[in-house]
């Protein structure tokens, strides 16, 4: 077995695309740091994301340190900064999303028990302190990500990563027993 060559890297993901229909968007709640603002970015991308919110103007795209981070791929996806988290979520719905918190909480349901065949924008929160209490009481639905390890947590970036290929492995799992092999 030998990796993929350009050409055929390019037709497996061209599958992928054709196969993938589903609209997800971001808002990121307080997210501080630039280097995960730039892996969020780049895993946005990668997952053909519609669109962001960032809440606040602190920290964005263009901090040099996103912008490493990102590789160029934050121009991929439209990011618009909102004043408040009430703001975009109020945007997120208008746009015509069901909004899903990504949070560890008593109440919160594992991801894989939700169905986010829908439209979903998934929010993410501040890096210590998790989604604002703005967030957490207007979300549609809040999940988390199952841990088994003895660290009881995850980087923000690398949950909303999971988070959208759950989001994503939903809809292809769904997909007809006709469809295109891959």
């Amino acid at each position: 077995m030998k990796p993929l060559g350009p050409t055929d890297l390019k037709r497996l993901h061209r599958s992928w695309r054709r196969r993938t229909e589903g609209r997800i968007a971001v808002l990121l709640d307080g997210v501080q740091n630039p280097f995960n603002l730039g892996a969020i970015a780049r895993t946005s991308a990668v997952q053909r994301i519609e669109r962001g919110w960032i809440v606040g103007e602190d920290v964005t795209m263009q901090h040099p340190k996103a912008r490493k981070l990102s590789m160029g791929t934050d121009r991929l996806v439209p990011w618009e900064h909102v004043p408040t988290t009430a703001a975009g979520i109020a945007a997120a719905r208008a746009a015509g999303f069901a909004v899903v918190g990504v949070e560890l909480t008593g109440e919160a349901k594992p991801i894989f028990e939700v169905d986010l065949r829908r439209p979903t924008c998934l929010v993410v929160g501040h890096e210590e302190r998790g989604l604002s209490a703005t967030a957490l009481a207007s979300c549609d639905d809040v999940v988390y990500l199952p841990q088994v390890g003895k660290v009881g947590s995850l980087n923000v970036a690398t949950t909303l990563g999971i988070a959208l290929y759950e989001v994503r492995r939903q809809e292809w799992a769904a997909e007809p027993t006709d469809a295109p092999p891959h």
